[in-house]
């Protein structure tokens, strides 16, 4: 991988680049599923899961499900709650507005939920976004995810995809992710970003930024 960051690093400008972002505690600094838990009045509970499922202790399919359950009965007036309390991690917008302004392209590929990052799409200037449907029926959360769970496998598939979509090479693709679940999509990139990493994340990717500020990653992909 190393050589492969000198090519990105020394070529980028020759086509388009595309940088695809994990969302919670990477795109943004919350975890949207702990934010939902706070509301159900199983907070605690919940961070301790998803605490293991970005170490990879546990499947995070099979954690998602368990964490998801406790959602059940929420009404769906919780996500525009929840969506006010996000915070966009420091530096976000000027990092999108940097590679926009190059010519190049952003996603974020979240293991949350559309109904908070599809108005966070928007709102960033995203040219892609994808993320799991949380079921409602009659105004309420069911407790469950409709569809296929979005997991490391479908984090790296939907790197691929956009990038293919787009025109751009591989090489020419930046991934930025925080869990375990990012893995499979930092080791497809170009160039694989730890940010604000489990320590697992942080062995096995190309960059690690320890500054919780993505303005750092500017620099770093000469924009």
């Amino acid at each position: 991988m190393a050589t492969g960051f000198l090519y990105f690093r020394h070529n980028w400008r020759v086509s388009k680049i595309l940088v695809v972002f994990d969302v919670d505690s990477t795109l943004i600094e919350d975890e949207v599923i702990e934010l939902l838990a706070d509301v159900a009045g199983k907070r605690a509970e919940v961070a301790e899961v998803t605490e293991r499922a970005m170490r990879g202790e546990l499947d995070f399919a099979e954690s998602l499900r368990e964490r998801v359950a406790v959602l059940e009965g929420l009404p769906e007036s919780v996500f525009a709650d929840v969506y006010a309390r996000i915070t966009p991690t420091t530096g976000v917008q000027e990092l999108i507005d940097a590679v926009h302004a190059a010519g190049g392209l952003v996603g974020a590929v979240s293991g949350g939920f559309t109904q908070v990052l599809t108005p966070l799409a928007a709102r960033l200037g995203l040219d892609f976004a994808r993320a799991n449907d949380l079921a409602v029926i009659d105004g309420k959360l069911t407790g469950k995810v409709d569809g296929r769970i979005v997991d490391r496998a479908v984090k790296a598939e939907s790197l691929v995809e956009w990038a293919t979509a787009s025109g751009i090479d591989l090489a020419h693709t930046v991934a930025v992710g925080d869990g375990a679940n990012d893995l499979d999509m930092l080791a497809i990139a170009g160039l694989g970003v730890a940010f604000n990493a489990k320590p697992i994340v942080k062995e096995k990717a190309d960059l690690v930024i320890e500054k919780q500020d993505l303005r750092e990653l500017i620099p770093v992909l000469g924009l």
